[in-house]
């Protein structure tokens, strides 16, 4: 993956979106010789939200099944101990 600062992209931006867009380029911007952000192409993009989409569901559906193994408060507190 090119590494380019982000001085240099911002003086030449238009080629490196060019890159990006019809290379297929994925490009790391580096602010003094650490990567701080990528241009990735748009369907890269795409691709990441849906991945984050799917972990999303997948967590609020084990949450809502947890939620739904409540146990009454008195059953609980016998559990404890108290």
């Amino acid at each position: 993956m090119p590494k380019v600062s982000v001085s240099a992209a911002r003086e030449d931006l238009s080629e490196t979106i060019n890159r990006v867009q019809y290379r297929g380029e994925r490009v790391v911007l580096e602010r003094h010789g650490k990567a701080v952000a990528a241009l990735v192409p748009i369907a890269d993009y795409r691709l990441l939200e849906d991945l984050e989409d799917k972990i999303d569901l997948k967590a609020a559906r084990k949450a809502l099944r947890e939620r739904r193994k409540n146990i009454p408060y008195q059953e609980f507190r016998k559990k404890l101990g108290l």
